[in-house]
């Protein structure tokens, strides 16, 4: 299962705030939602990818004491595309340009994520 952890916990509400849809168009893949569980440990996002065929899934954020993993949701569990799996790279991406002090420490998605972070 594609999926990418972060060093640090990421407080749900607060990027709640500074999320902004994501949009890519060739490949299309769209991450427009956000749902924070109502005690902030966890969030969905919304994505709908169109690249061999139409993908709609969401991508599950969990939040711990000392680390955040981002992963397909299972119960939405698409065809891990190419596009699918650049999906979750690119919320990581995002994360890690309002935290740029957060750093990727584990991950089977490492060709999808940069070398090294620029703001």
């Amino acid at each position: 299962m594609p999926h990418i952890v972060l060093d640090a916990s990421l407080n749900l509400f607060d990027f709640s705030v500074l999320f902004t849809p994501i949009l890519e168009k060739s490949p299309l893949i769209r991450i427009q939602n956000m749902y924070v569980e109502s005690t902030g440990i966890s969030a969905l996002f919304s994505v709908v990818v169109i690249d061999e065929s139409h993908h709609e899934f969401f991508i599950h954020v969990s939040s711990g004491k000392d680390r955040t993993t981002i992963r397909l949701l299972p119960l939405t569990d698409p065809v891990k595309t190419d596009s699918v799996k650049k999906s979750l790279a690119l919320l990581c991406l995002q994360i890690q340009k309002h935290y740029p002090s957060m750093s990727v420490t584990k991950s089977n998605l490492w060709d999808y994520l940069p070398k090294k972070i620029v703001n």
